[in-house]
């Protein structure tokens, strides 16, 4: 195992926080930049769907993507290693997860299984929470020692 560990990729547990940021980005930059280029080509932009969907976006940002993010932060957080592995910042189900989604949206487009307006539709909803959540990455990155000080305080306060 020390073999392997002298090629192993490792970085400090904090620029995890700044490369999950940089993936969450990327992931929502190529689907907003998917439903408004989509979007427009289907039919004209209509401002109010735009407007509707991003809100759905917020809306599912604090419905599900806050703790999403938050789960992957403290898993960062609490890696045992100085130096984990650089592709450590997301675990073995998110992967698939994302592998999945990504195969997901793919076939829908190439196979036009729904309408590409509608796609385009849930592709800027979707953008909307992965957007949100590279800035939370970014912003624990930046902050990252108040983070562990508030993070230490909640859970001597959990086990109190």
């Amino acid at each position: 195992m020390g073999f392997f560990n002298k090629f192993k990729p490792g970085i400090p547990k904090r620029h995890l926080l700044l490369i999950a940021g940089f993936v969450w980005l990327f992931a929502g930059g190529m689907l907003s930049y998917r439903g408004y280029s989509s979007h427009i080509s289907a039919s004209t932009l209509d401002f109010l769907e735009v407007i509707l969907c991003i809100g759905i976006g917020i809306a599912f940002y604090f419905i599900m993507f806050s703790k999403i993010s938050l789960k992957h932060i403290t898993r960062i957080v609490n890696i045992k290693l100085v130096n984990p592995c650089i592709f450590s910042f997301f675990n073995l189900r998110s992967y698939f997860l994302m592998i999945l989604m990504i195969s997901g949206g793919i076939s829908l487009r190439v196979f036009h299984v729904i309408d590409i307006k509608y796609i385009s539709l849930f592709y800027i909803v979707m953008s909307t929470p992965l957007l949100i959540s590279s800035f939370r990455f970014f912003h624990t990155y930046i902050f990252y020692d108040k983070f562990l000080q508030n993070y230490d305080k909640s859970i001597n306060n959990k086990e109190n």
